[in-house]
């Protein structure tokens, strides 16, 4: 007999899986739906010191009290800090982890980080006590998407909701690994933006944190839901949570290839010369090795090139350190322009606001060398770094003189909805008059992907924004690292020319 102790997210209790808990037991498991202190009918067992330890306490109680040798335990959104805070102190009693539509955090990192809703981010931030209040009616989609919940529950989850003690999602989770390799299941909820697809993506060309989601341990459901599938789906949430039990499941694994390095390790797909670099705090500059033609005193343009993420904040080398970055700056440079490259802080998806600031920053210290024609600047942004080029094409400056962007998202992708409003150049593209747009695509570019870029080009037809397009009819997503093809090499040749044609004009 399998047991199921299952965690709900924030503002919530065990109501929340009533009907999933009574499918489980019908079928012969035992279920154990959790209301945490400070929550549901225990709201009055919440004080200054209610935090993420006090609820990890409750979890790990349970466990003791349960008499079945081992447990399954499931956290949704919040609910999957404690379950791994419970599991790193009990893992000998735990048979599998599932992590129900939300991210797997990592050790030392709060709640806090993931929190979708910006207002609630800013008052995290500044160390909030007591509690935060929950979504008020009709804002609930903004913590998730409430896809298929049926009306008279969506209005028992906003009547019901309680406050959440600020403590529970500002404290960092501690784990010290004992629980590291315990069969771990991912349940992806699509209509939230999660899908098996997408992790095949991020693992085959994502930043390098993602290949974790091709260990073997790992296994994924889809569910055609929203993010509450226990609300919206209860019985196919009990049949995949069996199913996940039994270790069944989709495995990603990592394609199989020549070259045994990261992804972004793999050679840059052009032969590029090292040219002269100075590092200036988060900022290389990459310089042209000779005068400019014709004049030895005229400053040169500038391209400054933005990565994109989320990236791990302790991953080494760094993105500007990486074959990546360190190819496309020399290659500015070997034409003559400087080659900028930056670290910039987008470790989640809640951080677009602080990679503009990092962004911002590096423009200015650019445009301020005397080496640099701070009248002739280029923005080049990469797969989600493109979310980055809002502000500049709301409000360009009229030293902006060319916007390029390679794979892009050009709109946050479903379920990325920590990201703020400001961060949508879909929402602006042709909405001033800004410069030309350079927009490479990949033919073989992931759907979500895919999506915002057609959106982007239906926005700027309408406003007449002017965008030329370089298509890779057969790359995928970082196609300069994993399509090292003729076809690729002409491409990037072609797209960088023209962004330097447009700093000469």
């Amino acid at each position: 007999m399998t047991a199921f102790v299952l965690v709900s997210g924030p503002f919530t209790d065990g109501w929340v899986w009533e009907e999933t808990a009574s499918r489980l037991r019908v079928a012969g498991s035992e279920a154990y739906p959790v209301t945490l202190a400070g929550m549901g009918n225990r709201q009055d067992e919440a004080g200054p010191a209610t935090d993420l330890e006090t609820h990890i306490e409750d979890l790990v109680r349970l466990i003791d009290g349960i008499g079945a040798p081992q447990v399954v335990l499931v956290g949704h959104g919040y609910g999957l800090h404690p379950v791994l805070g419970a599991a790193d102190r009990r893992p000998g009693r735990v048979a599998r982890i599932v992590s129900l539509d939300t991210g797997l955090p990592d050790n030392g990192e709060a709640a806090a980080r993931s929190v979708p809703d910006p207002e609630v981010r800013a008052r995290l931030g500044d160390r909030a006590e007591g509690r935060i209040a929950p979504p008020l009616p009709g804002t609930w989609s903004r913590w998730g998407s409430t896809e298929g919940v049926p009306a008279e529950a969506l209005e028992r989850l906003e009547r019901l909701a309680a406050p959440q003690p600020a403590g529970t999602l500002t404290q960092p989770l501690r784990l010290t690994g004992a629980a590291a390799s315990l069969p771990t299941t991912g349940v992806l909820c699509t209509a939230n933006g999660s899908s098996i697809e997408l992790v095949r993506m991020l693992v085959e060309s994502g930043p390098p944190q993602f290949r974790a989601l091709a260990d073997d341990r790992m296994r994924f459901f889809d569910l055609d839901t929203g993010h509450w599938p226990m609300l919206s789906v209860p019985e196919e949430l009990a049949e995949v949570l069996r199913r996940a039990a039994a270790g069944e499941g989709h495995r990603v694994t990592v394609p199989e290839q020549v070259d045994e390095r990261p992804t972004h390790l793999l050679p840059f797909l052009l032969d590029v010369p090292e040219v002269p670099c100075e590092r200036r705090g988060r900022v290389d500059l990459h310089l042209p090795a000779g005068p400019p033609p014709g004049d030895a005193d005229r400053p040169r343009p500038a391209v400054v090139f933005v990565h994109g993420g989320p990236v791990a904040p302790d991953q080494r080398p760094t993105p500007r350190d990486t074959p990546f970055l360190l190819g496309y700056g020399r290659y500015a440079a070997s034409l003559g322009a400087v080659g900028v490259t930056l670290d910039h802080r987008l470790h989640g998806i809640a951080d677009f606001a602080l990679a503009a600031e990092d962004l911002a920053e590096a423009v200015a210290l650019v445009r301020a060398d005397p080496r640099v024609d701070g009248e002739r600047i280029a923005l080049w942004f990469f797969s989600a770094g493109g979310l980055l080029a809002a502000e500049w094409l709301a409000a360009p400056p009229p030293w902006l003189r060319c916007v390029a962007a390679s794979y892009p998202a050009l709109a946050p992708l479903p379920g990325w909805g920590a990201v703020e409003p400001r961060f949508r150049p879909v929402d602006v593209v042709g909405t001033a008059d800004g410069p030309p747009i350079v927009l490479t695509r990949a033919g073989r570019e992931h759907p979500t992907f895919a999506a915002t870029v057609e959106e982007f080009l239906t926005a700027a037809a309408k406003n007449g924004a002017e965008v030329e397009i370089v298509d890779v009819p057969d790359g995928h997503h970082g196609f300069e690292l994993v399509d090292p093809t003729d076809e690729s090499r002409a491409r990037v040749e072609r797209a960088m020319r023209s962004v330097l044609g447009h700093l000469r004009d």
